[in-house]
């Protein structure tokens, strides 16, 4: 049976709420039993227009669960989508309050700013190569507001795809300047090393992943604008953060890219 709009509603404004106070909720799928992808994708949206709303402006896309190693974390075998507002970039060496976060996590990315649009459907890797105008490092900040991380597929799209922050690294690289697939990271906290892979595990391309974003925005009547930027997905594990932490993440080619957390 399918969710009442107006329940749909009140969860989107539950999420909302969790977010801007810091405060989880229980799991959308224990709250609504039955919650389909589509339903979560709605509310969704629906926090979307909230938040443009209220003054904020979309500047970029992510996708997550790219990599199959944080899929088997959560027992998910598909990507999901979020939006990233304006008022969620640090810039590269900034700093992040943990105090306006729930249980933070720290992901290595590399990020993708479009020149031209892309619409699906039938969007493919090449496509999204003539369309970037440079590809940068990034770090992006998940936190869920649901409580404990105790989250289905469902709990994570409506999430918001888990986005919280995203620190913008200072590098600028055409796609065709470096090989993505083959592209390593280091990412450590406080100067320790946390772990290493290669862009690989994103899709086995990276640019897979914003071909992805691309065609699954297209089924939601929507598609990516020039300026906008897409986050393709942890290349590493997800990486617990809190207070004190200092986090970097070593590109081969597109270097550092770092974060303080207070």
């Amino acid at each position: 049976m399918p969710v009442p709009h107006d329940q749909l509603h009140a969860l989107a404004h539950a999420l909302s709420d969790a977010e801007h106070n810091a405060t989880p909720v229980p799991p959308l799928t224990e709250q609504a039993p039955g919650l389909t992808s589509e339903e979560a994708y709605a509310i969704a949206a629906d926090i979307v227009v909230h938040e443009l709303e209220h003054g904020h402006r979309i500047v970029g896309r992510k996708v997550g669960l790219t990599n199959e190693a944080m899929q088997a974390v959560f027992g998910i075998d598909s990507p999901v989508l979020g939006t990233v507002f304006d008022d969620t970039t640090v810039r590269d060496g900034g700093r992040i309050k943990t105090s306006e976060l729930i249980h933070p996590k720290a992901e290595p990315e590399l990020a993708f700013r479009l020149k031209s649009p892309l619409r699906g459907p039938d969007v493919t890797m090449g496509d999204v190569l003539a369309a970037t105008e440079y590809v940068f490092p990034a770090l992006e900040i998940v936190d869920s507001r649901i409580e404990g991380w105790r989250i289905r597929e469902q709990d994570m799209i409506a999430d918001n795809g888990v986005a919280a922050r995203v620190v913008i690294g200072s590098t600028r690289l055409p796609p065709g300047a470096f090989n993505l697939s083959t592209e390593e990271v280091v990412l450590y906290r406080n100067g320790e090393e946390f772990e290493r892979a290669r862009a690989s595990a994103v899709l086995g391309n990276p640019a897979r992943s914003v071909a992805w974003c691309a065609n699954k925005l297209a089924e939601l009547g929507q598609g990516l604008r020039p300026g906008e930027f897409v986050m393709t997905g942890t290349i590493t594990s997800a990486m617990d953060v809190s207070a004190g932490d200092t986090v970097h993440a070593e590109f081969a080619t597109l270097g550092l890219v770092s974060v303080r957390f207070t």
